[in-house]
Formats: C-alpha cells, structure tokens, sequence
C-alpha cells in the first residue's frame, strides 16, 4: 500500500496547484492535521488536565504556567465549576439575553459586590475580552460624544479588527490596509527601560504629563476614552510605579476622558485582590473583565460601568453567546470561590514565595534584568550581557522549559523578551516550590 507522500509525489506534476490536503480528498486518505488545520499547533497532543496540570498523549505531565491562555484561573477541571455547570446543564443551557435567569442575575449581582464602589453596572451581552473592550470603548463614545482612544504602545486589547487596530505592536497591524482611525498609542510606564530616559523616584510620572501634549498636538481634539492594562498582559508584565494611576485619573477627570481598565487578565484573583484596580487604589471608570472569569475554561465576558455611563442600545452591542446561561453558571461559582478571603491570600502568599525564588535566581543568571509582577501576575526579563532585549534567549528558555515539563509563554507573540509565570490561582506553597526547582533546572541548562 502507497503511503501518502508517496502517492502526493507520483502525482505533483498533474495536480501542482492542490494542496496536499486536497489530494488526499481526492485519494480517500486522511491528511495530517497540520495540513487541514489554518494555524499552526505543535505535534503535541493533549488529552486530560487535573488541576496545575496538563498531559499530552504519552502521558508527560506538564506544570501550566500559562493557565491555558491566562484564562483557567481555577485550574483543569474544577470540581465545584463543573457540578455547577452539570447541574444548569439539565435545566437550561442557553436563552435569548431578553430574559432573566438565575445563572446571569448572579453573576452581575456579584459582579457589582467585588467591583470597585463606583461600578455598579454590569453589560454581560458580551461574548470575550476583545468584545468586552470594543464595547467599553461604544459606551465612552456615546457618553461623551468624542471619539479618540488612547492605548499604550505595549498594550493588547484584543483581536478583532478594531482592537488590532487600537493595540500596541506594529507587527499586528501591518497585514491590513483598512485599520480603525482614531488611535493614539502612548508610551507605557515601563521603569526598566524608561522611553522618557527618566527614573521612577525623579521623574514626576513625564509618561503621564506627557499625555497632555499628545493630547494637543497627536490626537483629533476630541478624546474620549484611556484604555489601559494596570499590569501589561502581553506586553511584557509591566507594573506602573505606585501612584502612577492616580496621576493617570487625574488627568482624565481634567480632560473629561473616561478612565477604563481592561482586566481580562488581571481581573478575578489575579493579582490577590478580585481586580487589580484595588491594588492599585484607583477606581476606573469602566472595567473589562473575562479569561479566569470562567473559571476552569467556560467562555464568559463582562463590562462593569458606573450608573451615569448606562444607556447604550441593546441594538449598539450585544452578541449571540453573550450571557450564555452555562457559562454564566461557571461564572457564578467561579466567583464565589475566588472571591473567599483565604483564596485570595493563598494567591498573594505563594505569588510571594515565587517572585522571592526568582529574585534569587536573578542574582544567579545574569540574563535575568528583571523581575517583576503582583500576586501570581509575574514576568522575568530576559537581557544580553550589554543590557538589551535578548529575544532569542527568552523563547529558546521558553523551548526548553517544555521540554522539561513546564509550560511558559513569552510576551508580544515571541517577538519580546519577558517570560511569564502566571499558573492557576489554585496553586499550593508544595506545588510553587516544584514549579520554581524546574524552573532553576531549565536556566542552568540555558545559561
């Protein structure tokens, strides 16, 4: 019997322009998956998750540093999340968002009760972060009747066409010709490798002031919203110095701009604090949330709002699988198991227990420049021997920790220098400490 390459190189000349994919259509033979699916996906296979962590197909266990995507705040397979879930599952999986269910009123009950004091509405008709972020930026709009939005250079925001194109990073926008106006992107509060050659003790926050003259001389005139991370996801694990937000609200409480937080990732635990806007002592005037809001993997988004920002038409921004019932059950429970102070103390002792591990690491390998984050939000900087950004060392560590058993991910799309350790919150002390010892393993074989 033929075997596929054989029979795809026998035939070439006379189909040249089908896919091998296509010819095996046509030869009744089963393509690889690399050729039928559109993006790339490693050769590892996996199949089943308990908790930290995940196994592939030859039953290698990894520790998920990246909680999936940054999104299974409760780990693999939650007990409690998927009773929940069972149990709606039999009553009612999905209804149009017209209507009440316990699931929703649950969530946006609770919701309101762990959000800062000022918001106290919630808009559950969303379906991800991106859309939770496009649809925080349609209320500024509409409240304040402008319309510029300002990022910072680093920031994500998010994947659809409108978020590619108010994000950070070049390299996302240059393959479309049709990018939303309107943007403008300002430098981060990056201390380490300050854009303003400035330091953090003397500086008197330029990266805030400095808004201003973008303000004046970059934008339309007519600024709506500030949408900001307070801790970078994929830019690069950026924590603001303290008081950072405090200027950063007081200058949009001068200029009348809506302040909104996108706590995709910081948002639900995080940071040890339900949102990070309370770590920080700011209360924004709009906040995103999504990823570890479903707790063990269900899809759940939501935009929290102060009273004076309601009023946007359902017609304006609502979507099919927004305030779905059986993820709005995830949601519930999610919420009411990461909002219990010991869960959230047990997130700031073990993130401390990590950021001493590698503070004492740094002092060790001299490619660590920094080590930074709150909770269990953290990010280790990867630097040449002249202190600049080493790219190619920070995702060749990244290679080698999976094949150590650790999963990490690295910041811009593997185009920046920051590793990032942000594993499940229900992560124990024991657990932490096997993390951090493969860790040093995986830094002695790179070093």
């Amino acid at each position: 019997m033929h075997s596929f390459e054989e029979v795809s190189s026998n035939l070439e000349s006379e189909f040249e322009n089908n896919s091998q994919a296509a010819l095996a259509k046509m030869m009744n033979l089963e393509p690889n998956i690399h050729q039928l699916i559109y993006h790339h996906v490693s050769d590892i296979k996996m199949v089943k998750g308990k908790g930290i962590f995940v196994y592939d197909s030859e039953d290698n266990r990894y520790i998920d540093c990246a909680a999936a995507t940054f999104n299974l705040s409760l780990g693999y397979g939650h007990s409690e999340v998927l009773q929940a879930v069972k149990e709606q599952a039999e009553q009612l999986i999905h209804v149009t968002s017209t209507f009440q269910t316990d699931p929703i009123n649950a969530v946006v009950r609770k919701l309101v009760e762990v959000s800062p004091e000022n918001l106290t509405l919630v808009h559950p008709k969303v379906s991800s972060g991106s859309v939770a972020n496009e649809g925080a930026i349609k209320i500024a709009q509409r409240y304040t009747g402008k319309r510029d939005v300002i990022t910072l250079f680093r920031s994500h925001l998010g994947q659809t066409m409108m978020m590619t194109s108010m994000s950070g990073n070049a390299f996302r926008k240059e393959p479309f010709p049709n990018l939303f106006p309107g943007s403008i992107q300002v430098p981060d509060p990056y201390c380490h490798r300050c854009f303003y050659k400035q330091k953090p003790k003397t500086c008197d926050f330029l990266c805030v002031e400095r808004i201003h003259d973008f303000i004046e001389y970059g934008s339309s005139g007519s600024v709506a919203c500030i949408v900001v991370e307070p801790i970078s996801g994929n830019g690069g694990n950026i924590v603001p110095p303290p008081g950072y937000f405090q200027a950063l609200k007081k200058l949009c409480d001068e200029q009348g701009i809506i302040l909104i937080f996108d706590e995709i990732q910081t948002g639900i635990g995080r940071t040890g604090k339900m949102f990070a806007a309370e770590h920080f002592g700011v209360q924004p005037n709009i906040i995103t949330a999504a990823k570890g809001l479903g707790g063990t993997g269900f899809q759940f988004a939501a935009i929290l709002t102060e009273e004076r920002l309601g009023g946007l038409e359902g017609h304006h921004h609502s979507f099919t699988y927004g305030s779905n019932v059986l993820a709005a059950a995830a949601a519930a429970k999610t919420l009411d198991i990461v909002s219990q102070p010991q869960f959230l103390k047990n997130v700031e002792i073990v993130g401390k227990y990590i950021m001493e591990r590698l503070r004492k690491m740094q002092e060790k390998y001299t490619f660590i420049s920094d080590v930074r984050g709150v909770g269990l939000m953290i990010g280790v900087e990867i630097s040449d021997a002249e202190g600049n950004p080493n790219t190619a060392l920070t995702n060749y560590i990244a290679e080698v920790a999976m094949k150590r058993g650790l999963i990490i991910r690295t910041s811009r799309y593997g185009y920046g220098n920051v590793f990032k350790i942000r594993p499940p919150l229900i992560i124990t002390l024991e657990e932490s400490e096997q993390l951090c010892d493969l860790l040093e393993k995986v830094l002695t074989e790179v070093g």
